[in-house]
């Protein structure tokens, strides 16, 4: 294996350890596609965002912003404030089931899948630690090859939320009854309410 390769494969294992872990984005590109609403959209956020996070990470703007500690604490206390929101939402929905819509969005679903997406992926400052700060220091590393490692990341990023965001489709028909909807959004409540607390709680 070339070191350029050897370099790639590294940043894409790494890069995928760090966001299969459930957490907030993920439940939500899950919930989104299994309801198939704006699925095309909220996956290139997801990604998109990944990659211009793990190029500023391997760019060496970790280093700046660590210098203004108060952005983080700022950036977690909204997040927090947010996931929360979001969390008490979807457990009003464990209360009050629907069965599976699959239709397709609406103008008005889809703009707000868009808002909140980005909302998710921005106002977490987990994603900064582990994209801007953690990845770009493990590129630093890499010397040269820095930005090769950084590549192997943003693909990972890619295809995992590609993967989930179509492939949760698949279980519609499991979700078809509004009590199998409800774990779901259940799992989805616990892990925004969860996060949204310890983000909170840790600013």
């Amino acid at each position: 294996m070339t070191p350029a390769l050897s370099a790639a494969a590294a940043g894409f294992g790494t890069g995928l350890s760090l966001i299969v872990a459930i957490g907030a984005q993920n439940a939500f590109v899950l919930r989104q596609g299994v309801r198939r609403e704006a699925v095309l959209a909220v996956v290139g956020i997801c990604a998109l965002s990944d990659a211009l996070l793990i190029a500023l990470g391997v760019g060496g703007v970790g280093a700046i912003v660590v210098a203004w500690p108060g952005a983080l604490t700022a950036v977690g206390l909204i997040g927090g404030a947010f996931l929360l929101v979001y969390g008490v939402l979807a457990a009003r929905r464990v209360l009050k089931p629907s069965a599976l819509r699959t239709e397709g969005a609406t103008s008005g679903s889809w703009r707000r899948a868009v808002l909140t997406c980005l909302a998710m992926t921005w106002l977490n400052p987990h994603v900064y630690l582990d994209t801007v700060f953690l990845l770009g220091s493990l590129a630093a590393h890499r010397g040269s090859l820095r930005w090769t490692f950084g590549l192997g990341a943003a693909v990972a990023s890619l295809c995992w939320f590609t993967a989930l965001g179509f492939g949760a489709r698949l279980l519609g028909r499991v979700l078809v009854k509004p009590s199998a909807w409800r774990v779901l959004d259940g799992l989805v409540a616990a892990t925004m309410i969860g996060l949204g607390a310890v983000l909170v709680a840790g600013s």
